[in-house]
């Protein structure tokens, strides 16, 4: 029986949820099991963000804050933008669920049949997507960071890189359908370590090729948008592996009988379906990226570089904690809500949510009282001024205002998702969207652009309480007991970080230590491991058992 055949035998994509009996044991992680997967994340995901902080700070110092930063950040914010909105937003959204539920209902051949129609129809996406991107590159741009064409230098450097990187966003999306099918198979090391490709290819393209650029006449900046197209073959490339091992490489369609009939199929339409609400959340957090972008272009050159510096900055805790957690936390919901087991379901949003708490915590007072020794140690090299410095810690500050709110959604959101309800988070993010843009027209004049990272940190808390509330009061998520003293253990804790943090700031000069680098380098990682050390044993001595917290 054909591909095609075979997917006629089952209408998998509607089929009920929780009529399997086996769905039960597939649905089942235990608490330890849940923190190894998340550690497993967490700590590929920590190699890619040091990987990405070094490739930061080459950027800095080779090229500093300049109108040929504010280009390559811009060209890179494009694609990137399309990735978060198709492959690691709206499809994800929508394709986990549904293999997840396939799965659980209908075994893996069900599951291969879903995974071969699905990148049929995506392939030829993205095609047209990345032909259609490449021509219109220049409008795109405008739209984009309008502000740059007051140097038309860096607006047309703009327009050549999102030319040539604008495909990246067809490798990407392919990489989210493969990372979907592996996390949906509990394999999380494979997809968590890609990103890491991404960072080594630029660090290799800033350090090697965009010397040999600058000598051959070619604008040095260029040499970084090489890399990210290098490194998102690479990421793509690793996933090919993993996926054979599972039997799950998808087989394309290349014929129009088999694109008609990959569009035609139950499931296609089903994730098709759950898309449509998903794009437009996801499109909401962009468009809010898109405005602000748009903002910051306009005001002094170097505010896209120094808001891409503290961004690059918070993602540390953002990813480590909240994509961790998202990534692990969504397959585990849905085959909970597969296998109707709400206790699981319930049990599992409350872990994340406690992690978030307990880490997320102390990471955002370290953001709001340590964050000029945080950027002068990454990025005060070269180019990068102490004027650098000083409008990078605002802006990074800013994002830690929101720090908690943001890592929370990551895993609230997850909650809807798994339930395929996506109109909820989207309704909400749609208020979120208006609330934050009525904060930029009150801040930015205040605090320029430190002010859009600020706005976006509390829509970010607005959002995540708002996620949080729904689901309480939908009985989806029942809190357990003990929250009230685990709080209060968190914010003593976080008082006494605090306090440490103020006067490890105030006890060094980090702006004036030249040709002391790895000193300044050996103190900074001195505060912060004294830092860890000092919250874990509070929280210790205050009552929380972090072994049993951990693998509750």
């Amino acid at each position: 029986m054909s591909v095609d055949d075979a997917s006629k035998a089952h209408d998998y994509s509607h089929a009920p949820i929780g009529q399997s009996e086996g769905c039960a044991a597939t649905a089942k992680l235990g608490g330890v099991s849940l923190l190894k997967s998340a550690s497993t994340v967490s700590l590929w995901t920590l190699a890619s963000r040091i990987t990405g902080l070094v490739r930061e700070s080459l950027l800095a110092a080779l090229f500093g804050a300049s109108a040929l930063t504010d280009a390559f950040n811009v060209a890179f914010r494009i694609p990137n933008l399309f990735r978060r909105l198709f492959a690691e937003g709206a499809f994800s959204q929508a394709f986990v669920p549904v293999l997840a539920a396939t799965r659980a209902q209908h075994g893996d051949a069900a599951t291969k049949q879903v995974v071969d129609k699905v990148a049929t129809v995506l392939a030829w996406a993205l095609v047209l997507t990345c032909v259609l991107g490449v021509a219109i590159a220049p409008w795109m741009v405008w739209a984009m960071a309008s502000g740059l064409q007051k140097d038309p230098r860096g607006y047309n450097a703009a327009v050549v890189m999102t030319r040539f990187m604008f495909p990246y966003i067809g490798f990407m999306s392919m990489v989210a359908l493969s990372s979907g099918i592996l996390n949906t198979y509990k394999r999380f090391a494979v997809p968590a370590a890609t990103p890491v490709l991404l960072n080594v290819s630029t660090i290799a393209a800033a350090w090697w090729l965009a010397p040999w650029f600058g000598a051959q006449g070619i604008e040095p900046i260029f040499a970084m948008a090489v890399g990210v197209m290098v490194g998102g073959v690479l990421q793509l490339a690793l996933q090919i592996p993993a996926l054979r091992a599972l039997g799950m490489l998808p087989r394309f369609g290349l014929g129009w009988s088999s694109i008609r009939a990959a569009w035609a199929d139950p499931a296609t339409r089903n994730i098709t379906h759950l898309m449509a609400p998903a794009l437009l959340g996801v499109s909401v957090a962009q468009i809010s990226l898109l405005i602000n972008t748009q903002i910051a272009s306009h005001l002094p050159t170097g505010s896209v570089s120094w808001l891409s510096y503290a961004d690059r900055l918070m993602e540390f805790p953002t990813a480590m904690l909240g994509v961790a957690l998202g990534v692990v936390l969504m397959p585990q919901l849905a085959a909970a809500r597969a296998s109707g087991d709400a206790q699981d379901y319930s049990a599992s949003l409350d872990w994340g949510l406690r992690i978030v708490v307990l880490l997320a915590v102390p990471c955002a007072v370290a953001l709001l009282v340590f964050a000029q020794p945080l950027v002068a140690v990454l990025f005060h090299y070269k180019a990068f001024t102490v004027f650098d410095v000083t409008q990078t810690a605002r802006a990074l500050q800013g994002w830690g205002v929101g720090l908690v709110g943001i890592v929370a959604i990551k895993v609230l959101a997850p909650g809807y998702y798994a339930n395929q309800d996506i109109k909820t988070p989207v309704r909400i993010a749609i208020a979120v969207l208006v609330i934050t843009q009525l904060l930029n027209l009150v801040l930015v004049p205040l605090f320029a652009h430190a002010a859009l990272s600020l706005s976006i940190g509390l829509g970010a808390v607005v959002n995540a309480l708002w996620l949080l509330v729904g689901l309480r009061r939908r009985g989806s998520y029942r809190p357990s007991p003990g929250w009230g003293r685990f709080l209060l253990q968190v914010v003593l804790g976080a008082a006494l970080l605090c306090g440490f943090l103020l006067w490890a700031a105030q006890a060094v000069d980090w702006l004036h230590m030249p040709g002391q680098h790895l000193l300044r380098i050996g103190l900074v990682a001195a505060v912060v491991a004294g830092a860890a050390l000092l919250y874990l044993a509070a929280v210790s001595l205050l009552g929380l058992n972090l072994r049993q917290f951990l693998r509750r």
